[in-house]
């Protein structure tokens, strides 16, 4: 039997929250449940099949950060934080460990909903765009002739396979990562900015500069040969980022 899908699955120890959040969205239509606790939400994903999470960072006598950790060795899905904790630290561990956005309480359930709809829609795009690819090898994700873009020796995007190859092995890219890689590919050459990359690739009036930067970190950490004099995406302080055209090279060799 296929496990029962759902669009949200909301984790907070705080069950009145849970709730009332869980009710608002089923009743716009975004099918949502609620779990109160580490197991139960651990449980949940086991039987079902979920889009979105909102994870809590205080889970009882657990921590929704190792929550976030375990998620991430078997899921993809977009995990946005909700929490009462308004620390910078906090904020920049969510993200780091695989969060996709924070969201502090007390938060408006119309601007959480939209926030929820805009994520949603925007990764069953990225995801649909990554089925057709492998459906059409043919098909060219960022309008090259060549299906390989080299980033250095050893180290190239497969984009008829929608795939990182570093030395020889395959290497994820969760899909808003790709998305951003090969939107700023696309615009090679020039640079783009912050607010472009908001309106593109997030497509979220709500993202703030933060998620930017982590998701920006990320892929750097698989293509640059020195993280700390990235030579392939360079920032431009205040504005955004451009990817040089002379970092890159194109067909079955470097």
């Amino acid at each position: 039997m296929d496990n029962e899908k759902y669009k949200v699955l909301m984790i907070d120890d705080d069950e009145l929250i849970a709730r009332s959040t869980s009710e608002y969205f089923n009743i716009l239509g975004c099918k949502t449940a609620y779990v109160t606790s580490y197991d139960a939400a651990v449980e949940f994903l086991d039987t079902h099949d979920i889009s979105l999470l909102l994870l809590d960072i205080n889970l009882g006598d657990r921590s929704g950060f190792d929550l976030c950790r375990k998620i991430r060795e078997s899921y993809d899905m977009p995990i946005l934080f909700i929490s009462a904790r308004t620390s910078d630290d906090d904020v920049i561990i969510a993200l780091n460990i695989g969060g996709d956005d924070y969201i502090k309480k007390p938060y408006t359930l119309g601007v959480l909903f939209a926030k929820v709809k805009a994520i949603l829609s925007r990764y069953e795009k990225a995801k649909e765009a990554a089925q057709l690819a492998a459906a059409d090898p043919q098909k060219k994700a960022v309008g090259q002739d060549e299906s390989r873009i080299y980033f250095r020796e050893g180290v190239y995007l497969d984009t008829s396979m929608h795939k990182l190859i570093i030395d020889g092995r395959q290497e994820e890219f969760r899909a808003m990562e790709y998305k951003l890689l090969t939107y700023l590919l696309e615009n090679a050459g020039r640079v783009v900015t912050k607010d472009e990359l908001l309106k593109n690739v997030w497509e979220d009036e709500y993202t703030n500069d933060g998620t930017i930067s982590v998701h920006i970190r990320h892929i750097r950490e698989k293509i640059e040969p020195d993280l700390k004099n990235p030579t392939i995406i360079k920032t431009v302080w205040g504005v955004g980022y451009v990817v040089e055209r002379e970092a890159l090279g194109y067909g079955d060799g470097a």
